[in-house]
């Protein structure tokens, strides 16, 4: 006797696949790897470089022209600040975010020296105003205005401060009240000083040279008195040494580096900056 044929019995809770269509199966792997898209190899999401951080700018477009960046031209941008150097002058900003995509930008203090390029300069502080797009890439910048001008600029590690000591630091302005005036071109580049690891000072006044001690004290320095030559020293190099002489007998002076820059500042807004020699010099 031949017995019937019965349908298997599916144990209870086992699921039944149905075979998929070849278009829907090459539909689920498209999905598979778009959604894959955006993360590394460690299975992190890759995202474009944060605007926050630290830019060297390269280049400015507007007005049909291009005008290429001095080396000095740079750009930090924390999450509500701003602050760099058009070149020469250096300038502070606050920034407030809409999103990834936009920023606006209301300008602050700046120095106010005679400088080299003041025509990249003054383009500069005029574009890096108001309300900006922003355009990133791995590691670019660039900020646009509205009329379609734009700062480019690149990615660049953070560089150690020129440390106090051992550096040979040239005066390159005079500071009164928050605004910094260039030396005199008869004084530029004559007066400087090096800080030696025993706090032992030496260096030019910008015609007399002279010698003192100092003392460092957290981010405060004060120099002992001075004792130099005694050349006479007349016209605009004698104003500065005059200035020079006054400002290191002022008692502390409060010490601010950024990159190779040296601030000295006095209790009465008074002060001096000066720049690190580079290792050619």
């Amino acid at each position: 006797m031949v017995e019937p044929l019965r349908r298997p019995v599916r144990p209870r809770g086992m699921r039944t696949f149905r075979p998929v269509h070849t278009s829907a199966g090459l539909a689920l792997v498209l999905a598979l790897a778009l959604a894959g898209c955006g993360r590394d190899e460690d299975g992190g999401s890759t995202t474009l470089p944060d605007p926050m951080g630290s830019w060297a700018v390269e280049s400015l477009t507007t007005g049909g022209r291009t005008l290429h960046a001095p080396e000095s031209a740079r750009l930090d941008i924390s999450r509500n600040q701003a602050k760099g150097n058009y070149g020469c002058n250096g300038f502070t900003a606050v920034v407030a975010f809409a999103g990834p995509s936009a920023v606006t930008v209301t300008p602050g203090a700046t120095t106010t020296m005679a400088c080299a390029d003041m025509d990249f300069e003054t383009a500069f502080a005029k574009l890096f105003r108001g309300r900006m797009a922003i355009d990133r890439g791995p590691d670019r910048l660039t900020l646009k205005t509205a009329d379609g001008s734009t700062i480019a600029m690149t990615s660049t590690p953070a560089a150690p401060d020129a440390p106090l000591t051992t550096t040979q630091w040239t005066v390159e302005s005079l500071v009164s009240g928050g605004t910094a005036a260039s030396l005199p071109a008869e004084a530029a580049g004559k007066a400087w000083f090096t800080i030696a690891p025993d706090f032992a000072v030496s260096g030019s006044l910008g015609c007399n040279r002279f010698s003192a001690k100092a003392t460092v004290e957290g981010s405060a320095v004060t120099f002992g008195p001075l004792t130099s030559t005694r050349m006479a020293c007349e016209g605009p190099v004698g104003e500065v040494e005059r200035t020079l002489t006054e400002l290191f007998g002022s008692g502390p002076l409060t010490v601010k580096i950024q990159d190779r820059a040296l601030t000295l500042t006095a209790p009465d807004g008074k002060g001096l900056t000066a720049k690190a020699a580079s290792a050619a010099e």
